[in-house]
């Protein structure tokens, strides 16, 4: 029987973002939408499709080899599976979420102190129990369903909600009052599956190739020509990862050099890049970048 790794898609906010990732990382997953199995290019995994909030449990029960899910729903679980990777993406942006207390505008609530003996609703129970309790506050937490930011102030006093951008609790007229825990995807792994040679090797692969591609969201190619006379005006202006390659071309008076920069700095590199002697410059974009 040849080798299958399973491996658990998140179902809901983060499928899309998930695919996405996978796709740009060299694997093409298809979910139709009615089947929890969805197709994989690669004949050695099997996708399923689970909610984020079930992952840890059945990667550590072994009914899935590996998963992606936040690591707020590892914490949340308790459970003892291993981070082999962890993956800064989200559903809407490139940076981590925030897991906030929030209390409506005008409450008077400033602190978590404030907040002794309410009511707090949350999907995230055990953690938001602990959070309370290192500080000391008795409050009742209460477990919510979802729409939770639409319960303060009758159905609870505060809440705790993830968020990437703070806009769903301001549309509400809750405001953020303190940060309970920071999340980002994590790809898990149980330990029956890293015990196993192959699918250890199987399951760094996927690691380092969703590593590669998130890596390569941030950072752009650049490549030019320049002569050399002025080879190192332009090697003192261009940041990179590693030095700048620098081939020879025919012509011997010039040279050929290729950098990979973030692209938040590539505008301002280029024009300093042409001042400098450089010409013929191309930017590209870039599917992975493995360190």
């Amino acid at each position: 029987m040849a080798n299958k790794l399973r491996l658990g898609i998140p179902k809901g906010s983060l499928q899309d973002a998930t695919i996405a990732l996978f796709k740009r990382a060299g694997w093409s997953i298809y979910a139709d939408g009615r089947s929890y199995f969805p197709s994989i290019n690669d004949s050695e995994v099997e996708c399923m499709l689970i909610r984020a909030q079930e992952m840890a449990r059945y990667v550590d029960h072994g009914v899935l080899d590996a998963g992606l899910t936040g690591i707020d729903w590892v914490v949340e679980s308790g459970l003892d599976v291993t981070s082999v990777a962890s993956l800064v993406y989200a559903k809407q942006s490139r940076r981590k979420v925030r897991w906030v207390l929030a209390v409506p505008e005008g409450s008077g609530f400033e602190k978590a102190e404030d907040l002794e003996g309410k009511t707090i609703a949350t999907e995230l129970v055990e953690v938001s129990k602990r959070y309370f309790a290192e500080k000391g506050v008795n409050v009742k937490v209460e477990f919510s369903w979802g729409a939770t930011e639409v319960k303060p102030p009758t159905l609870a006093d505060a809440i705790v909600e993830v968020t990437e951008t703070g806009s769903s609790l301001r549309a509400n007229h809750l405001k953020i009052i303190d940060t309970v825990m920071e999340s980002e995807t994590h790809l898990i792994a149980g330990k029956d599956a890293l015990a196993d040679e192959w699918k250890s090797k199987k399951i760094e692969q996927i690691a380092m190739m969703l590593r590669g591609a998130i890596d390569a969201q941030s950072q752009v190619g650049l490549m030019l020509n320049v002569k050399q006379q002025d080879l190192q005006k332009v090697l003192d202006i261009l940041p990179s990862l590693n030095s700048p390659t620098v081939s020879q071309l025919s012509n011997s008076e010039w040279v050929a050099v290729n950098s990979i920069v973030n692209e938040n700095v590539a505008r301002d590199v280029i024009p300093q890049l042409k001042a400098a002697g450089g010409t013929g410059i191309v930017e590209f974009s870039l599917n992975k970048v493995v360190l």
